[in-house]
């Protein structure tokens, strides 16, 4: 009776367990899914451009500058010299982060060699992460907006200035203080909304 009794209980199954590992692992590329599904409809509702990223730096000094220069570029038979701080020292100045391999770089160009008529400014490059031929064909066709190119080719200068990606340019006062950040390329709108704007209050007489 009691052999009976013993072998007619129910036992655990031995795949019970991994059984239902298997059934979690199934279920996690779900789970993870709807999770950043989440928190992207969570900023989509928030209202905020996910391209205005602040920036630590806004209203700090502007990190040194010394980067060895665009061997090659000329304009109007004048070598351009190297980005050291001497090239955007006691001036109202646009650091602008770029690369001949960035479409939005060359999206933005025209408007940077408007910028560089303009009196008031003093216009630089950054050459990010790039090989030196492309970098004088790319000014080459499109034109050279700058009055002084330094050379990153490890991407440290980006890293010190705090760059997310490019095209991003800078406002830099002449005090050496870093007045506006633009991230991405610069357009009609972020140019008169945003960047003159900041442009007339750093040139506008102390009250």
């Amino acid at each position: 009776m009691s052999e009976d009794s013993s072998a007619g209980s129910p036992t655990p199954q031995a795949g019970g367990q991994p059984g239902s590992k298997r059934l979690l692992i199934a279920f996690l590329p779900l789970v993870l899914f709807l999770a950043l599904s989440g928190v992207f409809l969570y900023q989509l509702g928030s209202g905020k451009n996910a391209s205005e990223i602040p920036s630590v730096l806004i209203g700090s000094k502007a990190p040194s500058l010394d980067l060895p220069p665009l061997e090659g570029l000329v304009a109007d038979g004048q070598v351009i010299p190297a980005l050291t701080d001497a090239a955007i020292e006691g001036k109202l100045a646009l650091v602008n982060v770029w690369a001949s391999w960035c479409v939005p770089c060359r999206q933005e160009h025209p408007i940077l060699l408007e910028l560089a008529r303009d009196p008031r400014l003093t216009l630089v490059g950054i050459n990010y992460k790039d090989k030196t031929p492309n970098a004088l064909s790319f000014l080459g066709e499109l034109g050279n907006p700058f009055t002084a190119v330094g050379v990153d080719p490890a991407g440290q200068a980006a890293i010190d200035w705090g760059v997310y990606g490019i095209p991003e340019t800078y406002l830099v006062g002449p005090d050496g203080t870093i007045l506006f950040k633009q991230i991405g390329p610069f357009t009609t709108e972020s140019l008169r909304d945003k960047l003159l704007p900041a442009i007339e209050k750093a040139v506008a007489p102390a009250s």
